[in-house]
């Protein structure tokens, strides 16, 4: 089953239809409450992560019997340090994003945490692609 979003720079209100359209089908399948949750957190974070830092961009999931596949690709600036973006509590969040709940630095942690796998391609100045992979068993 595939599901496909896109998400406009900016619109925080769509920034968790992905996920919440995830879970509903992911309860349909029956799949267990603590593997959705995992599923679910991830793909929030990363599409938070699309509309503030990212100029929005798609979002892409494959569910097979064994294991949910989600591509979130943006059309942002890219990330110059991977390895600084995936320190807890790194964060390039300007103060409005912040007064809004926003940019505590955890989404690329939070994603890692949760996921079984994930793998960030970026280049600075050609945007961002996360793919997270959560198995079911």
């Amino acid at each position: 089953m595939e599901l496909k979003f896109n998400i406009s720079e900016g619109d925080m209100s769509a920034a968790g239809i992905p996920s919440s359209t995830l879970k509903k089908k992911l309860l349909q399948l029956g799949i267990n409450p603590a593997i959705i949750k995992k599923a679910v957190i991830s793909l929030y974070e990363a599409e938070i992560n699309m509309v503030i830092h990212g100029g929005g961009g798609d979002v892409h999931i494959d569910i097979t019997p064994e294991i949910v596949t989600m591509t979130v690709a943006d059309k942002g600036p890219g990330i110059p340090d991977i390895d600084l973006a995936m320190q807890e509590g790194y964060s390039t969040a300007t103060d409005m994003i912040r007064e809004m709940g926003f940019g505590a630095g955890m989404g690329l942690p939070n994603i890692k945490r949760n996921s079984d796998f994930m793998e960030i391609k970026s280049k600075p100045g050609e945007g961002t692609t996360v793919i997270i992979k959560v198995k079911f068993a």
